[in-house]
């Protein structure tokens, strides 16, 4: 069993950044494939990106590749997501999650736990 809760949430003009943080509890965080996701109103939940569990490897939605950062500290239980170069597109409400999966999930049935979210408003 893995809990989830996000913060770093929040309102930010156009061009600039923010870090979300995602500290979980369960002994067995270290071994799960964690991701972020993003849900803007009236659309679908989509893939941000995912860091694999021993942070050997991340990957990234085409859209915020270049911009968006994961890392992932497994002595401190937390991923977080490092966002710069925001964008109004980006506002949504941004969810990490828990894959106990191998090679690269990017499908939100591939994820076993989910955080609350929070929510990210980006102006223009």
């Amino acid at each position: 069993q893995v809990q989830l809760v996000e913060s770093g949430g929040g309102l930010v003009q156009a061009g600039g950044s923010l870090r979300l943080s995602c500290p979980a509890s369960g002994r067995t965080y270290s071994t799960y494939t964690m991701g972020w996701f993003r849900q803007a109103p009236g659309k679908e939940r989509e893939f941000v990106g995912g860091i694999r569990r021993s942070a050997d490897s991340t990957y990234y939605a085409d859209s915020v590749k270049g911009r968006f950062t994961i890392s992932r500290d497994n002595a401190k239980n937390t991923v977080s997501l490092q966002m710069n170069s925001l964008k109004p597109e980006d506002t949504a409400v941004y969810y990490c999650a828990a894959a106990n999966k191998l090679g690269f999930p990017t499908s939100a049935t591939d994820y076993d736990y989910w955080g609350q979210g929070t929510q990210v408003t980006v102006s223009s």
